[in-house]
This record gives C-alpha cells, sequence and structure tokens, in this order.
C-alpha cells in the first residue's frame, strides 16, 4: 500500500489532506495549551481559597484550632495547597513535554511538506515540458508530411502536363524531394522525442511521483504517530500524579478519621468550665406577712459583719456572684468607692478617721424593694466610659496572679504561666552551662579569649534565674492556693444547698451600694476587692479598646493630706495640685488625674475644685448623650 502508486494521480488532494492534517495538529495544541491555562487557574483558586481559610496569626482563630475537628480543617486545608500544586505539575509538564515539542514539530512539519511539494511541482513541470516538446515534434512532423504530399501532387501534375517545359517539370521533382526529406527528418525527430518522452513519462509516474508520494505518507504517518504519542503523553502526565494527589486525598481522609467527639467535647469543658458549684434551692418568700429582716442565708441584706459569722459560705459565696450580675450593675460596682468618703480631717465626729467608714443607720427596704431596685437600676454610662481606666487602676492590664478569672480558668492560667517560666529558666540555665564552658576553654588557653570577659554575663544569666525561680515559686503557690479551693466532687452536694442564697445577699447588697453607702452603713475592702477581682478582664477589653481616657474639666487643689489606701482611691498631699476628669456624683467623692498612669477618688471635702466652664458644658452635653 503506497501513495505514489494507488494515488499517482491524486497530487492536489494529497496536498489538501497534508494541510488538514498539519491544522489538525495545530488544533491539538491549542487545545493542551487552554488545559495547561485550566489548570494554572484552578490551582491558583484552590490555593487561594485554602490560603482564605487559614487561621489569621496571633488571632482567636488560632486558639479554636485546639480542636480536632479544626485541626482536621485544617489538615485537609494544608492538603488543599498540595493538590494544588500537583495541578500546577500537571500544567508544567504539558506545557514541556507537549505543547513546546509540538510546536517545533510543526515548525519542522512545514518545512518537509514543503520540500516535498516542491519536489512534486518540479517533476510536474518537467513532464508538461516533454510532452510539449513530443506535441511541437508532432505537429511538425504532420506539417511536414502534408506539404510533402502536395509537392508530390503538384510533381505529378506538371510532369503529365504537356505544354509544361521539361524545366518546370524537374523544378517541381526536386521541390517533391525536398519536402519528403524533410517529413523524413520531422518523423526522425517525432519518433525520438516520443521515445524520450515515454521514457521520462514512465521515469515520472513509476520513479519521482512514488518516492515524492512515499516521502509524503511517511511524513503524514510520523505526524500521526506524533500527535498519538502526545495523546499518551497527555493521559501520562495526569497519571503520574495520580499517587500524589490520592496521598493528599488519604490524608484529607485520615484526618477526617482523626477527629475525636469526645476530645473535643472535653476541651470545651476546659475552655470554659468556671469551677463554681451549681446554686442550691430558693428559699419561700412569705409576702403575706410583714417581712422581719433577720440574719438568714436567704435574706437579701445580710451586712457583711452578718455574713462573716458564715464561714461555710464566705469565699465561695463571693467568689459565685459575678456570674449572675448584670454587666452594667458589676461595671458601677468597680469604678468608685463603695464606702461614704471620710470627712477632714478638722472634723469631731467620732468616725472621722481618715479613710475610716462611716456607719449611718438607715431605715431597711423589704427584700422585694432591694430586689426591684437591683433589677430595674439603669446603668451609669460614666461607669462605661471610665470602665478601662478604671479596671486599669484596679486590676492593672490583668491580675498578676489571674484572680479575675473563674477558679478552674485561673488555675489553668496560672499553670500555664508556670510552665512558660520553666521554659525560660531552663533557656537560661542552657546559655550559663554554655558559657561556663567557654571560660574553661578560654582559662585552658588564654591566647583564645579572656575568661574575665564571660564573668559578667553569667553574674547576669544568674541573677535571671533567681529571679525565675522566685517566680516560678510566687505562681506555685498561687496554683497550690487555687488547686486547694477547688471543690471536690463529694463537697458538691453538701455546698449546693446554700449558695444561691448567699450569692443572692451578696448580688443585692452589692448593686444596692452604687454610689450609695451599704444599707447597714458596714463596708469592708474584702468585699470590694473580691468583688472586684472577680470579673474578667476579657470580657470588657475587646467592647472598649476605643475607649479614650476621660478628658480632664478643671483643676483642683488639695487642702488636706489623703492617703488612697482602698481600692479605685488614689493619694495626694496637702498642697498638691491635679487634674480633675469626673464631678463628684452626690456621693462625697470626686475623681482626679496625676498624670496618664496615675487617677483616682478622693473625698471631695479633701479638695478645693476650679472648674473650666467650657470643659464642664462641654462634659455634662457628652453624659446626657451617652445617658
Amino acid at each position: 500500500m503506497s501513495w505514489g502508486t494507488e494515488l499517482w494521480d491524486q497530487f492536489d488532494n494529497l496536498e489538501k489532506h497534508t494541510q488538514w492534517g498539519i491544522d489538525v495538529l495545530e488544533k491539538y495544541i491549542k487545545f493542551v495549551k487552554e488545559r495547561t491555562e485550566i489548570e494554572l487557574s484552578y490551582a491558583k483558586q484552590l490555593r487561594n481559597l485554602s490560603k482564605k481559610y487559614q487561621p489569621k496569626k496571633n488571632s482567636k482563630e488560632e486558639e479554636e484550632y485546639r480542636y480536632t475537628s479544626t485541626r482536621a480543617f485544617l489538615a485537609t486545608l494544608n492538603e488543599m495547597n498540595d493538590y494544588a500544586g500537583q495541578h500546577e505539575v500537571i500544567s508544567e509538564n504539558m506545557t514541556s513535554l507537549i505543547t513546546g515539542e509540538l510546536t517545533r514539530y510543526v515548525q519542522e512539519l512545514k518545512q518537509e511538506r514543503k520540500s516535498h511539494f516542491h519536489d512534486g511541482r518540479k517533476a510536474q513541470q518537467h513532464i508538461e515540458t516533454c510532452w510539449k516538446q513530443l506535441e511541437a515534434s508532432k505537429r511538425r512532423f504532420e506539417r511536414d508530411c502534408k506539404e510533402a504530399d502536395r509537392a508530390q501532387q503538384y510533381f505529378e501534375k506538371m510532369d503529365a502536363d504537356i505544354n509544361v517545359t521539361k524545366a518546370d517539370v524537374e523544378k517541381a521533382r526536386q521541390q517533391a524531394q525536398l519536402r519528403h526529406q524533410m517529413a523524413e527528418d520531422s518523423k526522425a525527430e517525432y519518433s525520438s522525442t516520443l521515445q524520450k518522452f515515454n521514457s521520462e513519462q514512465h521515469d515520472h509516474y513509476y520513479t519521482h511521483i512514488p518516492n515524492i508520494f512515499q516521502k509524503i505518507q511517511e511524513m503524514e504517518e510520523r505526524r500521526i504517530v506524533r500527535i498519538g504519542e502526545s495523546m499518551k503523553t497527555f493521559a501520562e502526565v495526569d497519571r503520574q500524579v495520580i499517587p500524589i494527589i490520592g496521598k493528599c486525598l488519604d490524608e484529607i481522609t485520615k484526618a477526617a478519621e482523626s477527629i475525636d467527639h469526645k476530645n473535643d467535647s472535653q476541651l470545651v469543658i476546659e475552655a470554659f468550665k468556671s469551677g463554681f458549684e451549681p446554686p442550691g434551692d430558693i428559699d419561700f418568700e412569705d409576702f403575706t406577712q410583714p417581712m422581719k429582716r433577720t440574719v438568714s442565708e436567704s435574706s437579701l441584706s445580710n451586712s457583711r459583719g452578718d455574713g462573716k459569722s458564715e464561714p461555710k459560705f464566705g469565699g465561695k459565696s463571693k467568689g459565685k456572684l459575678w456570674p449572675f450580675i448584670k454587666k452594667n450593675k458589676l461595671m458601677s460596682l468597680l469604678t468608685s468607692p463603695h464606702q461614704p468618703p471620710p470627712p477632714p480631717p478638722a472634723s469631731a465626729s467620732p468616725s472621722a478617721v481618715p479613710n475610716g467608714p462611716q456607719s449611718p443607720k438607715q431605715q431597711k427596704e423589704p427584700l422585694s424593694h432591694r430586689f426591684n431596685e437591683f433589677m430595674t437600676s439603669k446603668p451609669k454610662i460614666h461607669c462605661f466610659r471610665s470602665l478601662k481606666r478604671g479596671l486599669s487602676l484596679k486590676l492593672g492590664a490583668g491580675p498578676e496572679d489571674f484572680s479575675n478569672l473563674p477558679p478552674e480558668q485561673r488555675r489553668k492560667k496560672l499553670q500555664q504561666k508556670v510552665d512558660e517560666l520553666n521554659k525560660d529558666i531552663q533557656k537560661e540555665m542552657d546559655q550559663r552551662d554554655a558559657l561556663t564552658k567557654m571560660k574553661d576553654v578560654y582559662i585552658k588557653n588564654p591566647q583564645m579569649g579572656d575568661a574575665a570577659s564571660v564573668d559578667h554575663r553569667l553574674a547576669e544569666l544568674g541573677q535571671n534565674i533567681e529571679k525565675l525561680r522566685l517566680e516560678v515559686q510566687k505562681f506555685e503557690g498561687w496554683l497550690a492556693e487555687v488547686e486547694g479551693r477547688l471543690p471536690m466532687r463529694s463537697e458538691q452536694a453538701r455546698r449546693q444547698s446554700g449558695l444561691y442564697e448567699a450569692q443572692n445577699t451578696s448580688a443585692v447588697n452589692s448593686c444596692a451600694q452604687d454610689r450609695e453607702s451599704s444599707p447597714d452603713g458596714s463596708y469592708t475592702e474584702e468585699q470590694s476587692q473580691e468583688t472586684e477581682m472577680k470579673v474578667p478582664a476579657t470580657d470588657f477589653d475587646d467592647e472598649f479598646d476605643d475607649e479614650e481616657p476621660l478628658p480632664t474639666i478643671g483643676t483642683c487643689k488639695a487642702l488636706y493630706t489623703f492617703e488612697g489606701q482602698n481600692e479605685g482611691t488614689i493619694s495626694v498631699a496637702e498642697g498638691e495640685m491635679l487634674y480633675v476628669i469626673e464631678e463628684d456624683k452626690g456621693d462625697g467623692w470626686t475623681r482626679i488625674r496625676r498624670n496618664e498612669d496615675e487617677e483616682g477618688y478622693v473625698p471631695t471635702s479633701y479638695v478645693e475644685v476650679y472648674l473650666d466652664k467650657n470643659a464642664k458644658d462641654e462634659y455634662k452635653s457628652l453624659q446626657k448623650i451617652s445617658e
């Protein structure tokens, strides 16, 4: 089966067919290019998708990835990133192994095809030239034969005519002979040309054209084989990454199988467990009889002094106060001293001891009135505005011993701090050991360095280690204290019965004291501290991060020396000038500021206030807006 013998007369069709073959190859190259672009785009989208859902550094999302389900999701994101990488490999391999190679091959194929068809056209032109020569020789032979025949007829006519002279007859005879000779020469030439043409034609159709067509056939077959190999490569490129993609999918499956719902549930307990006991039963309050304010566990107006007579609930009821108090009331409790200000030193009152609490007797209200006051009282917006600075004065950025957290969370924080400090100690000890070895080397080989140059750094490391160890001891002490306070399982039933009553008592008493003195006139520093320290600082940080410090509304001069020993107060010296940032709200306290880091409350009677009228008006307008 050869194109040269079977398709000897299909030169034009073969030319069209081979051009169509090149077009098919170029179409396949374009297809592969578009496939590589799709793979790159897909890989890019997968990477962007993986990046979009990756946890942001130093964000709350990082804490969420301690759960097995979120860790499995993170593993899935990482595997999808690798999965995208394999699609990039597919694109690169197809570009190099198929698109690039076929593009070069198409250029070579076009050149080869052009050369073969150029040779075919030359062969056709040559055979056409031979045919024209044969036709010319044939026409000349035909013309000479006709002229020789006419010359012979003219000679015979002249020879038969008696009137024609002998000279004319001889001339006619010579002309006839000449024409016969020319006809013979034309015949010989025509015969020679014909033989030559037949030979050329035989070579053309049996040698030249078959050879050219055979080359064209081989070229076309190579093109077909090449496109088939490219299609195999196309599949092989995909097949090569299938094992890696399979591994990615296996890792995703493995990550999914590693999800432990029980472990995640335990992590939720560890993250949010407060360590408080559930509240006990609430006693029935009989409103059909006048309420007698007796000292009992269910009384909501227990004085602090009476509360101390029940050590059974001393620390626990206070510790349980914060989960049940409304946020705005709790903030109000924290922003100013819950104690009447002391009178000036010149006062002759029996209670005129600086910083000493007064004990005015007030008529006790029914339980329902006090409870309604707690539930319906409107929060003071100035407490919210001053919360951040108030908390920073009382708690700092957060108490060092994490006493603002529930017991269980506090234990975890303290344990974490102890672990961090132990790591720091180990690092310092490693550095000290390394420097000690270096010093020994310097002592043995003085030319390598001065041993005394290391002593200063060794002393610093020793001091750092000692400081860190003291810190560890401090935090371990707090940790032991917390672990000792956490209730055991066996104690729960015994403690549940009275906790809620004592809790309600503390809550209502504390809320009723907002900007007022306590109902029975007693106030203890312990209550203030316990209430303050039980507020998680993190609950408010996010809400008030953008809060600006209070503006100054005037100045004041200290008339007497005041020792601010209670939480939220500030010490002043007689004659000292300070800034006023909050007026007396009727509770006998004025809020002042010494500098950016020192502010607090002083008794209004201890200072002489000079208010800036414009600042005061602006402050009042802002206060009205906030209310």
